[in-house]
């Protein structure tokens, strides 16, 4: 028993320093020397030399490259949380001919890989004539089947008195997901806002095909152009990694406890 005890203990350990190693080391060769990336043995102590980050924010297009990120991510996260909570409150709530069938086909799609997809998708924006627009950046990204998923399973959790005392009240349907539903679904939401907001902040397939302008193209974009310039220069490109990681960071901290629940499935009572 303290044999199982001392392993668990020991991963819970040596598991997260693995995990924030190269992000530290990230950071080591950002504010370190010149030549730090190749010194052996390695040198783990930063000296906290700031010029590489400040040389990124000012004197490149780097607040271009994140104001184009931030708006494309923030549109689709709004985007997504509106039709997965229509769509996920449609399956679990709303009876329907084929509503299995559906369901099915949402689960579905979750299989089908982005590449498969990218010719089609590029042909009808070609069409729409949306490619190299902000539009071509987030409107493919509008709905996404795992948060569509997530929500139908948290609002089936909800019990039915909820809706039937919102329809004698003469709540609105649409009042009712946004003002009842979704605040009782707050795991489901922390949950589809972390994912998107990491799909969308970290899209390069997709930019690197739909645009050929830098006054759209999002952060990932910058980062291949700055492995290009500074192909001997680790240091700055170090320094943009960081930048382009901190949002996230800074994201899953905020979301972690809600998204920790979402997985064990949520405190809601089980439904009628």
């Amino acid at each position: 028993m303290r044999k199982a005890f001392r392993f668990r203990t020991l991963l819970l350990i040596v598991l997260p320093i693995l995990f924030f190693l190269p992000i530290y080391w990230t950071f080591v060769i950002a504010v370190g020397y010149h030549g730090a990336a190749y010194h052996l043995p390695p040198v783990w102590v930063p000296l906290f030399h700031w010029a590489p980050i400040m040389y990124v924010l000012t004197h490149t297009h780097w607040l271009r490259y994140v104001a184009n990120t931030v708006g494309i991510t923030a549109a689709t996260i709004v985007l997504v949380l509106f039709t997965s909570a229509l769509a996920g409150y449609a399956l679990a709530e709303i009876p329907f001919k084929g509503h299995s069938l559906y369901f099915l086909l949402v689960i579905g799609v979750m299989m089908l890989p982005q590449q498969a997809l990218l010719v089609p998708q590029y042909v009808v924006l070609f069409h729409l004539h949306m490619l190299n627009t902000y539009a071509a950046m987030v409107i493919p990204f509008a709905a996404n089947s795992s948060s569509i998923f997530l929500f139908r399973q948290f609002f089936k959790k909800i019990p039915v008195s909820f809706p039937e005392i919102a329809r004698i009240e003469g709540v609105s349907t649409m009042r009712y997901i946004f003002r009842v539903a979704m605040p009782l679904a707050k795991p489901a939401v922390a949950t589809s806002v972390l994912l998107t907001f990491i799909a969308a902040w970290n899209q390069f397939q997709w930019p690197l095909i739909m645009t050929n302008s830098p006054q759209i193209q999002p952060i990932e974009l910058a980062l291949s152009h700055y492995m290009q310039t500074y192909q001997a220069n680790w240091r700055e490109l170090a320094s943009a990694a960081l930048l382009a990681l901190s949002p996230i960071l800074v994201v899953f901290a905020f979301t972690q406890k809600h998204i920790v629940q979402a997985v064990a499935g949520g405190d809601l009572n089980a439904k009628d």
